[in-house]
């Protein structure tokens, strides 16, 4: 377990803020996805990641983790992926003759589980005890997991041949649900001039990301977070939003109190990320798409009437009245 540096809001800012302005650089076109990251690792949040192939989801986590200096390991998920090798396993020790652990990859501080919907729920499930307690158990053996530590999970929308939905249970445990869309045309061009130059083949442009942060910075980073100030009116708020997911039209599904825990641990984070001590309520309006999406199960009859999770989320936001601090 990393210890934690102790760090003013100050200066836990001034390094977020840097974190956020050197993944822009490489990450082009992708300021909110960027934002929405970012807001996930100080908030201690797993963060799922949804895009078509080629939009840069693994540069992403990979610009993220080698900017923020810790440990990073990649899963490709595939249908023959078993438990053990995400977790590890035991293994006999033939000059000692007996058992010893072999850590599998979770081990790290940001884990790349690269289309995690290609692998049977089991194996899918393997990640449930990492994401909700920290830990995972090998052999009856709880073993912790390094401090931080979180998930960026990528599935592609459109190519479902030989993938398996992911169970409720998992996904609610993702704080977010990243959306990256295609860039616009100028920041389109300047991807493929960035990508081509001084590069073979498929090598991802990481030249100019450096590691800014330590492990001991950023839980440094997150226990700042906690220090922030929340009026009672924020707690009345955020719960009216999720009771009002539950409730809109003939949906079948909203959010539950995971959501709402998550809405405000992202709310705060995004304060953070624009220098404020304190929450607003347009912190809240502002990641509750992405904190709430994947929480919103739709009936037949909206989806065949072409609404979608961000429609009624933006409903509700509308409906409920924000306070006035």
């Amino acid at each position: 377990m990393a210890e934690t540096t102790s760090l003013s809001f100050t200066s836990a800012y001034e390094l977020f803020s840097g974190l956020e302005q050197q993944l822009g650089k490489v990450v082009i076109g992708q300021e909110q996805a960027v934002r929405e990251i970012i807001i996930g690792l100080l908030a201690a949040g797993h963060i799922l990641i949804e895009g078509v192939p080629g939009l840069g989801k693994t540069l992403l986590a990979r610009a993220l983790a080698t900017a923020a200096g810790v440990k990073f390991n990649r899963i490709q998920f595939t249908p023959d992926l078993m438990p053990a090798d995400i977790t590890g396993h035991a293994m006999l020790d033939m000059g000692s003759s007996s058992f010893k652990i072999r850590r599998g990859p979770i081990f790290c501080n940001i884990l790349l589980a690269d289309e995690i919907n290609r692998a049977p729920a089991k194996t899918q499930a393997a990640l449930l005890e990492a994401m909700q307690e920290q830990q995972v158990t090998i052999e009856g053996t709880p073993l912790p997991l390094p401090a931080p530590f979180i998930v960026l999970a990528t599935q592609n929308p459109i190519d479902q041949d030989g993938t398996y939905p992911l169970p409720q249970a998992q996904t609610d445990r993702f704080m977010c649900k990243v959306l990256i869309s295609y860039p616009a045309q100028d920041d389109e061009q300047r991807i493929i001039s960035a990508t081509t130059q001084s590069t073979i083949g498929h090598d991802l442009p990481l030249q100019s990301i450096s590691a800014m942060l330590t492990a001991e910075q950023i839980s440094g980073a997150q226990k700042v977070l906690t220090s922030l100030t929340i009026d009672e009116q924020i707690y009345g708020y955020i719960v009216r939003i999720i009771r009002a997911t539950r409730e809109w039209g003939t949906i079948d599904f909203g959010a539950g109190p995971r959501g709402g825990i998550n809405l405000l641990r992202a709310a705060r984070a995004h304060a953070f990320m624009e220098n404020r001590p304190f929450i607003i309520p347009d912190d809240v309006k502002t990641v509750a798409p992405s904190v709430l999406r994947h929480r919103i199960t739709l009936s037949a009859d909206m989806e065949i009437e072409g609404y979608s999770p961000d429609m009624i989320i933006s409903d509700v936001l509308e409906s409920v009245e924000a306070p006035r601090l």
